[in-house]
């Protein structure tokens, strides 16, 4: 089950939404190194964090997967979004600083040939930071949250894959410590449920966050990947007869 654009923004809107949002943005605080001229990528759902962090880049692009739906972003000025397929982003090889997932890597067909892309398109010093929902917590079991959509994470699980895709773990952090009630007196308490949750549960946080480097001293097989994607234009013409061969002339003035 894929999260669409309108229920995403729809979430992010709810008091819910708002204290997910800072109890992810608290933990992409802690993993986030400042970057020179940055040139920023986030991949999914990330126009919360899009905002708060990209400020100071040099350039700042949304990419939204064509199962999710994109809308306009920034809301003034020249669109920066993008309808991809993660598989085949519309990017040069090396030229980003750093990817942003969020709502992504959990949704993506093939999770290993997506972060192979994105080793494709990062600088040699660049990187990637991922927030998933985690295997073991409260909110991948609700499914009135996107975090309980798509394939949930461990983070060993989550380790394995970026060392398949030639990435180094560099730094890990946890967000949603608080459960995912949309109960008004338990929204109170998130404050004291997060403190808590930091110290006394982080295996229990309803999403995981990672930063990874790219690892650019291994070799990797070089092979040409076709697309397991058909675009069909949308004027197309249908009926048409390429299939057959032309009749021979003999075969015409004869009726073979």
């Amino acid at each position: 089950m894929n999260s669409d654009i309108v229920d995403l923004r729809s979430f992010y809107s709810t008091p819910l939404g708002r204290l997910a949002e800072q109890s992810i943005s608290m933990a992409l605080s802690s993993v986030w190194a400042g970057l020179p001229n940055e040139r920023l990528v986030g991949l999914g759902y990330t126009l919360p964090w899009l905002d708060r962090f990209g400020s100071d880049a040099e350039r700042v692009f949304a990419f939204m997967p064509a199962t999710q739906g994109a809308v306009v972003w920034p809301a003034n000025g020249p669109s920066s979004t993008a309808l991809v397929f993660d598989e085949e982003l519309p990017l040069v090889d090396s030229s980003v600083d750093r990817v942003l997932l969020v709502h992504s890597l959990e949704h993506a067909e093939s999770p290993r040939e997506t972060l192979k892309e994105i080793w494709r398109v990062l600088s040699p010093a660049g990187r990637i930071v991922i927030v998933v929902p985690n295997r073991r917590g409260m909110w991948a079991r609700f499914e009135h949250t996107p975090f309980g959509t798509g394939r949930p994470f461990s983070s060993g699980q989550l380790n394995e894959l970026l060392r398949e895709a030639n990435f180094t773990v560099s730094a890990w952090s946890d967000a949603l410590h608080f459960p995912p009630s949309r109960r008004k007196w338990m929204m109170k308490f998130d404050h004291l449920f997060e403190r808590a949750g930091r110290r006394l549960w982080p295996i229990f946080a309803g999403a995981i966050v990672v930063e990874a480097q790219k690892r650019v001293y291994q070799g990797i097989p070089v092979a040409q990947r076709a697309s397991r994607r058909v675009f069909v234009p949308v004027l197309s013409p249908t009926g048409a007869s390429r299939g057959f061969p032309a009749l021979r002339r003999g075969d015409a003035e004869h009726g073979g």
